[in-house]
């Protein structure tokens, strides 16, 4: 206990009576938190059967973590379940925070229109003496803008909605039907002589369900999920959506390749995929319903990894799957592993990959290893030489830190001339309900034994704010993810390495010595008014980053509007055409 931080009855109340609302989903509109087990569906009562219920209890703040007062740090909960409405503690700031702070960091632009406050995707593609950014999310909101000058970007094209306090706009020149836009990656393919774009399409993550193990329709729902589970392959005859032509629609439930939608298994491909414009394709997906040992309970699979043929783009060809121990249910070998893992029952935390494999170099290339991270179920390095026999050759996992998702991204930008990969999780939490999300810094240069040397250092407040720690300053806070390294313009800078990190912003790391990390630069935006986003979504401020390594750019998306932001950390920035056109045709 802090000493000085006991809470008011009044308000240990509050927080007891709320912990009933804190599992309420969406914008909370029903409550399942003291209902019943309710299990129709055979994988979701073989992983019930498996483990008690080990589900942490709502620390309370100000007894089990909060603000030291003698010495201004914040001390996090040790564990805590997914919370929608957390609660405040004592000595945070009491208003959203109209503020911003840099070093190093000079802002070109703002653009208010956005596609989405949650999470967005972007590709930027070269097309004649142009350069274009697509930011899409929410699966029907895309909107392309010129940005061959950063400092005075232009929306050329849009679809969907916008939106801004008021919520989500109505549509405007809507995708037609149940269509829209996944998680791409767009590179250049020599055999067409065309840009290929390959869209992830998976279930929904978020709003289905509150609890898998209570609520039989919403798992049904999914599992007949009534869009594509797989990917889609488009050929872009001009940079605008009217110009793609598709060219093959596949589904990741590779046992049942012909099967309809609503009738096709598993997760579908999570994220952009590993496409490199060759032969080969690496993606983040459950094949079916037994890769079902996970404990999140809004999600119903463990993804694994996959390996296509992508020679021709119009035939993609299934080459193999990739299980790490401890996913598939029904399975002893993967439910002995599963046990052995101090996450299992505690009914909150996300096993298996969210995004494919990283890779430093295209297997066509010389790439050998990927290198994944798995949620609750650690690092997996996994030799690709071969694609259609993936094997794992290294593994590690770190004491568990939940809520929030453990090992989400791997940056391998370093790896070649270091040895180092980094690695972080993510807070699902605001208010910093839950332990914090190191960014690992892993020695991997023996790939069969890598091991955590050091973490990134955590970020810390200049000296003119109004608060010592970033938690105080509201929302959430911690890593989020270095951009996308497998579609970002000119792969990347050596020792200097950018992290969006939600309320404080854009953190730029130097990690000339991976071992010995600095915080060289930032830029932390304000928070957005009431009339540029939800009250819901205030907290989740810098959600992304896309950098443009061969301009030196770097683009920060917030809740409100997006920023494009240079630094004398990556060099002088470029307002014009780059000397190579993106996707690189090499």
């Amino acid at each position: 206990m802090l000493k000085g931080q006991l809470p008011s009855a009044v308000l240990c109340a509050a927080i007891f009576s709320m912990q009933g609302l804190f599992a309420a989903g969406g914008e909370g509109e029903h409550i399942v938190e003291d209902a019943p087990i309710n299990i129709d569906d055979p994988y979701m009562q073989a992983l019930s059967d498996l483990v008690y219920d080990q589900k942490p209890p709502f620390p309370v703040p100000g007894v089990d973590y909060g603000i030291d007062p003698k010495t201004g740090k914040f001390a996090h909960p040790r564990a805590t379940p997914l919370a929608i409405s957390p609660p405040n503690f004592e000595g945070q700031l009491d208003y959203w925070d109209q503020n911003s702070y840099a070093k190093n960091v000079e802002v070109l632009g703002v653009y208010p229109k956005i596609v989405s406050p949650f999470h967005s995707w972007q590709n930027i593609i070269d097309w004649g003496n142009n350069r274009y950014m697509y930011v899409y999310g929410l699966g029907r909101n895309l909107k392309v803008y010129d940005i061959t000058d950063p400092r005075n970007a232009k929306l050329v094209h849009e679809k969907g909605g916008t939106w801004s306090g008021k919520g989500q706009s109505e549509e405007i020149n809507p995708f037609q039907g149940e269509e829209g836009v996944g998680a791409a990656s767009i590179q250049w393919n020599k055999d067409l002589g065309k840009y290929i774009m390959v869209q992830s399409h998976e279930v929904g993550r978020i709003g289905h369900m509150e609890d898998k193990l209570k609520e039989p329709d919403r798992v049904d729902y999914v599992r007949h999920w009534p869009k594509l589970k797989g990917f889609k392959v488009y050929a872009l005859n001009g940079p605008l959506p009217d110009e793609w032509e598709l060219l093959a629609e596949v589904t990741t439930d590779y046992k049942h390749p012909h099967a309809p939608v609503g009738d096709q298994r598993g997760s579908g491909s999570l994220d952009v995929p590993a496409y490199f414009g060759g032969k080969y394709m690496f993606l983040s997906a459950a094949p079916d319903e037994t890769f079902a040992l996970t404990e999140y309970p809004d999600y119903l699979y463990s993804p694994g990894y996959q390996a296509w043929d992508m020679s021709d783009p119009a035939n993609p060809k299934f080459l193999n799957q990739f299980a790490a121990k401890g996913q598939i249910v029904g399975d002893q070998q993967h439910e002995d592993a599963y046990l052995m893992n101090p996450r299992a029952g505690n009914r909150t935390s996300w096993m298996g990959s969210r995004m494919p494999l990283f890779l430093t170099d295209p297997v066509e290339k010389g790439g050998r290893y990927g290198f994944g991270g798995m949620a609750g179920l650690g690092l997996h390095i996994v030799d690709i030489s071969d694609p259609s026999n993936m094997k794992e050759v290294g593994s590690l996992n770190v004491p568990p830190k939940f809520a929030g998702t453990e090992f989400d991204n791997v940056d391998v930008s370093q790896y070649d001339r270091t040895g180092y990969v980094l690695t972080n999780g993510y807070p699902m939490n605001d208010e910093c309900y839950e332990p914090y999300k190191d960014v690992f810094v892993i020695d991997a240069k023996d790939v069969t034994g890598p091991k955590v040397v050091a973490m990134l250092p955590r970020p810390t407040p200049p000296e003119e704010a109004p608060f010592s720690d970033y938690c105080q300053r509201k929302g959430s806070f911690g890593p989020k993810r270095p951009g996308y390294h497998t579609t970002q313009p000119g792969r990347w800078t050596q020792g200097i390495v950018p992290y969006a990190f939600y309320n404080a912003g854009v953190q730029l790391f130097d990690v000339t010595d991976p071992t010995n990390a600095v915080i060289a630069g930032y830029y932390v935006p304000r928070f957005p008014t009431p009339e540029e986003a939800p009250s819901y979504v205030t907290g989740n401020l810098t959600y992304g980053i896309y950098v443009e390594y061969d301009r030196n750019i770097i683009w920060m998306f917030t809740n409100y509007a997006i920023y494009a932001l240079s630094s004398p950390l990556l060099g002088e920035p470029l307002f014009g055409m780059p000397e190579k056109p993106w996707p690189s045709r090499d």
